[in-house]
């Protein structure tokens, strides 16, 4: 079960999001703090108990525009922890979904908060701790439960990245292509490129980064190559091609 703080400057709206927070049976315990100062203090006391095998706090309900220091100040600051809690946004404000995903945010739940969509942002995070748990016990490689913000019809969705095929540059947006359809955000393709390395995509053409383990075919007709993933048949520029052989061969035998 899940040990919670909830974090918001104002006492009406902390104390209602505690109230939904204790009223599922996925949390253990939640409390508040109504400013970044205290927050920070009792996740450093957290931490350090945490580590002596007392109570820590595995999430962190952060509202973004508090008094003093923001609530992307803070979760800035988590991210120099050895063992930060996760971070879920929790704001009146839509424009901040590019920032939580940069400081790789489980959820962004807008108020006022329903509470079928906080149980859904608790359905992650639990995913999450138990994906790190079992983790931990077998050693397994890897990064799991990673998600980038999308905006459908004014809602923010989290998409895992693992569901992303592929993804199309569009300006100085990309598509993410998933099996359920695609998704437009407002990143370009260069950025993903990087970020995305270590999760196995590869850029194919100045339009294209796609997932290594998502090809299903290479084909060479004269001197063009292109690859289908899924549905999709994708163009691979010559300068990328042979890069793309040869790490498509490493995969396979990995």
């Amino acid at each position: 079960m899940l040990r919670v703080l909830a974090v918001d400057d104002e006492e009406p709206a902390l104390g209602e999001l505690l109230y939904l927070l204790r009223a599922d049976p996925r949390v253990r315990t939640a409390e508040g703090a109504t400013d970044a100062t205290e927050a920070l203090r009792r996740i450093g006391r957290a931490l350090d108990a945490d580590a002596d095998g007392e109570d820590g706090i595995d999430v962190v309900f952060l509202d973004i525009h508090m008094a003093g220091l923001t609530g992307l100040d803070v979760a800035r600051l988590l991210a120099g922890f050895a063992r930060p809690p996760l971070i879920v946004f929790v704001t009146a404000h839509e424009g901040f979904a590019v920032q939580a995903f940069d400081l790789e945010a489980v959820d962004y739940v807008l108020k006022p908060v329903r509470g079928e969509r906080l149980a859904e942002a608790i359905r992650r995070v639990h995913e999450q701790v138990h994906a790190a748990a079992a983790s931990s016990v077998t050693a397994a490689p890897g990064v799991t439960g990673e998600h980038i913000p999308v905006e459908l019809g004014g809602v923010t969705r989290f998409v895992p990245i693992d569901d992303i095929a592929y993804v199309e540059a569009q300006g100085d947006y990309a598509r993410l292509h998933t099996d359920d359809g695609s998704h437009l955000v407002r990143i370009p393709l260069s950025t993903l490129e990087e970020r995305w390395a270590a999760r196995g995509f590869v850029r194919v053409h100045r339009s294209h980064l796609v997932a290594l383990g998502r090809i299903d075919e290479i084909r060479l007709d004269g001197g063009s190559t292109t690859v289908r993933v899924g549905a999709a048949e994708l163009a691979v520029s010559r300068r990328h091609a042979r890069q793309l052989r040869d790490l498509l061969m490493r995969h396979v035998r990995g």
